[in-house]
């Protein structure tokens, strides 16, 4: 017997793989907070298929995500990925990165941590929806609109809150697997991780 997923999973093993392990895990680490605030704002107006597939690429050339080393990058490093086509080359969302890694330094320097910062907007802890298909699922919540007026607010750049939601969903602050997917109840009883 197959196991059931969500819909969206599809196929492709690079969907199946990151819809198995890693979509809706309870997530506190902070470079991983990282990555997919950036992956999450490249991949406005994309399929994620597309971002999963250059993820490796984005590892490398973003320097494993390393939101010091990010914020550094100058004029001379941002043309150098503009000229990569193992990522999205799109200049806004190149610079969008590189603010948002001072705006994610600011936030650790403040709020004590990325992690405590963002989960803040669900109160600590994941909310569990119940949906039953793919179409019930919104496009953006009360929660997704306050981090996305938050974020915009400290400076941050392709954090809609359509991005938020999607931001939310992939690093586990909410939960919404469809209630017949076997992850479901996995992910219920799953306790926060590192990664």
């Amino acid at each position: 017997m197959s196991l059931k997923r969500c819909e969206w999973a599809g196929s492709d093993p690079l969907y199946l793989d990151y819809h198995d392990k890693e979509w809706g895990v309870p997530c506190h680490d902070e470079r991983h907070l990282f990555e997919m605030l950036i992956l999450e704002g490249a991949q406005a107006g994309l399929s994620w298929i597309t971002i999963l597939r250059k993820r490796d690429n984005y590892r490398r050339l973003f320097d494993e995500f390393d939101p010091e080393i990010v914020a550094r990058y100058g004029k001379r490093k941002i043309d150098a990925l503009l000229q990569d086509g193992g990522i999205v080359r799109n200049r806004l969302k190149i610079e969008a990165s590189v603010i948002n890694a001072k705006c994610c330094l600011e936030i650790q320097e403040s709020a004590g941590s990325l992690s405590d910062y963002l989960w803040q907007f669900v109160d600590g802890r994941p909310v569990v929806n119940k949906w039953r298909t793919m179409k019930e699922l919104p496009a953006s919540t009360t929660q997704s609109d306050e981090m996305s007026k938050a974020l915009k607010k400290r400076g941050f750049k392709f954090v809609g809150s359509t991005i938020c939601y999607a931001y939310m969903q992939a690093v586990g602050m909410v939960n919404d697997h469809t209630t017949s997917c076997f992850r479901y109840k996995e992910i219920c009883g799953v306790p926060p991780s590192d990664k």
